[in-house]
């Protein structure tokens, strides 16, 4: 399913599994895969992903959640992001099994195969410090803004204190930001990654988020510390989901 880049709202086909009776779905884990394709290889990409893809990694014991987005800002343009109960779930036989040995489907139209980006990242949670019962019973969030990026080990200290106790929490606060988490990549580049839930993709353009960019003196010194990778931040609207 496209989603047209400019698309003003969530616009989501959510597909059954045989999971419903999972309680639990968000962990300290995530897996996220982004790539782009070219445009004549979109439809096929997108079918591979939601009718093989997707469920065949939703199958996996451990993991609890997943769903694509598309940018309307930054990139790349599409994502797959799945909540896992932890990044050790990846380093699973079951896991590893499906891993490798990927149908003939995945090696005609996977990422690996077609896309001209392809990223995939794996991560453990830093921010909050523990799964909460109102984020583990969280559905996925219909609009995301994902932050990637670095800082200088000589500062990293200083900026994950303000990051988690003043910089998330205070953009928490604004109208439509559902939660902020933080995480630390265990695979993949830059190392950390700050993903807020939005309950529409226009809400980092509003007048509460933007007063909150400057709202603490410490704010702009510790930005200049860090280096976004290419497309970031960006905001994706979810178009399919497992549920």
């Amino acid at each position: 399913m496209t989603v047209p880049r400019d698309a003003p709202d969530s616009l989501s086909v959510i597909y059954p599994s045989a999971r419903e009776g999972d309680m639990a779905k968000k962990g300290t884990g995530l897996l996220m895969v982004w790539a782009d394709v070219p445009a004549d290889k979109e439809d096929e990409f997108n079918r591979w992903y939601n009718e093989g893809h997707l469920p065949e990694r939703m199958a996996i014991p451990g993991f609890l959640s997943g769903a694509r987005y598309e940018a309307v800002k930054g990139g790349p343009k599409h994502l797959a992001y799945y909540e896992l109960e932890s990044a050790a779930v990846l380093e699973t036989p079951a896991y590893k099994k499906v891993q490798a040995n990927p149908t003939e489907w995945t090696k005609r139209s996977g990422p690996g195969t077609i896309a001209t980006t392809f990223i995939r990242n794996v991560y453990s949670m830093i921010h909050p410090q523990a799964v909460t019962p109102a984020i583990a019973g969280a559905p996925m969030a219909p609009v995301l803004q994902i932050g990637r990026m670095s800082v200088p080990p000589a500062a990293d200290r200083e900026f994950n204190t303000w990051y988690s106790t003043i910089y998330v929490p205070n953009y928490e606060k604004v109208p439509g930001v559902i939660r902020g988490r933080r995480y630390r990549a265990v695979e993949g580049t830059p190392t950390y990654l700050t993903l807020y839930e939005f309950e529409h993709p226009k809400v980092s353009e509003s007048s509460a988020w933007m007063a909150q960019r400057d709202a603490v003196p410490a704010n702009e010194q510790m930005r200049k510390t860090m280096t976004h990778a290419s497309g970031s931040p960006g905001v994706y609207v979810k178009t399919v989901e497992l549920s």
